[in-house]
């Protein structure tokens, strides 16, 4: 019977630690740096400031993110992504269920009005669904757009200013981190800007 007891004492003191643990809604007004894991080098720079988080991919054929150190599984995630400047032949959005630089999904916009889905696992880049794909619900060129991704399972959809523009599914990765990209293909000096980022967990 003490055995038992102890055991059951136990195992409520593990849920507890799990419910604690749960994911929570998270606001991002991006005031600070302070939740967030940013990098510069000769080839991009990360910034907050002003309220936004800023990244200015300097060199061609380069991308660069920002990671938040928070573990979601079923999420519905919103952010205003704001392109500066550089050429409208871009590429940024959103990672998710990230495991460091080995393995996440990104949800893909371009300047020039595109969008892609694709996972990124140790080395090599997995199309989900077809290649970059127009869109009439992005805004092209030095213009904010609204980002939203629902993760459900294996299933992911993708939608620009209130449109869904892609439904993708795959199960490689259950849950990690999320981040915020952009990248350059042929021309550097892209920047874009990221605000009022919205998490939401779901059941």
């Amino acid at each position: 019977m003490r055995i038992w007891i102890r055991y059951a004492l136990f195992l409520g003191m593990v849920i507890s630690l799990v419910a604690c643990r749960a994911p929570q809604p998270w606001h991002e007004p991006f005031d600070s740096a302070d939740d967030w894991q940013l990098s510069s080098d000769a080839s991009a720079r990360l910034d907050i400031a002003e309220g936004v988080l800023s990244i200015h991919v300097l060199l061609p054929g380069q991308i660069a993110w920002a990671s938040a150190d928070r573990t979601y599984r079923d999420f519905r995630l919103t952010v205003e992504a704001t392109q500066v400047a550089g050429p409208d032949d871009n590429e940024y959005g959103v990672l998710v269920r990230m495991d460091g630089n080995k393995r996440f999904y990104a949800f893909s916009i371009s300047g020039d009005g595109y969008a892609r889905a694709a996972r990124y696992d140790a080395g090599t880049w997995v199309l989900l669904g077809s290649d970059w794909t127009p869109s009439d619900a992005i805004h092209q060129g030095e213009a904010t757009n609204v980002l939203t991704i629902e993760a459900i399972g294996r299933d992911f959809t993708f939608f620009v200013n209130g449109a869904q523009v892609l439904q993708v599914e795959d199960r490689a990765a259950a849950r990690g981190d999320i981040g915020l990209y952009a990248g350059a293909f042929g021309e550097g000096g892209v920047v874009i800007a990221f605000d009022n980022l919205e998490i939401e967990p779901l059941p």
